[in-house]
């Protein structure tokens, strides 16, 4: 994967202020409130710092857990998880592998066979539905 290395005004240029916050700053958006926890249509999920391929439609699922979630990411590099030990609790985060982006964390409570549930932000994915 090709890293992308960008100056934090560089950033905020290219993003919106939510996105930089979840992205940058390893923020949160609400839960239900993000723009792609209710899609259902086919497609695939990208990067929304960088681009990159992350999930595809295929693997989503509704957790009812308020965030768009996944039981697999579309490759293993695509992604990097990480140890989080903030806010007093063990977590793995999620990052994308080319920019660094927060995108959110896995949890080992998912319904596949891999038991993985990847619960993103929807600030830090952009999404192409697959024409019909």
């Amino acid at each position: 994967m090709e890293k992308i290395t960008l100056s934090a005004q560089e950033w905020r240029d290219k993003l919106s202020p939510e996105q930089y916050h979840v992205l940058r700053e390893a923020g949160t958006e609400r839960a239900f409130t993000g723009k792609l926890n209710a899609e259902k249509r086919d497609g695939e999920f990208f990067c929304a710092g960088c681009g990159s391929k992350l999930f595809d439609a295929t693997t989503k699922f509704d957790s009812g857990c308020g965030w768009p979630s996944f039981t697999e990411p579309t490759e293993s590099e695509a992604v990097t998880e990480i140890e989080d030990l903030s806010h007093g609790m063990r977590r793995i985060e999620v990052r994308c592998t080319s920019c660094d982006g927060h995108l959110g964390h896995v949890f080992p409570d998912g319904p596949a066979e891999n038991g993985l549930r990847y619960c993103m932000n929807s600030a830090a994915l952009d999404f192409e539905p697959k024409e019909a």
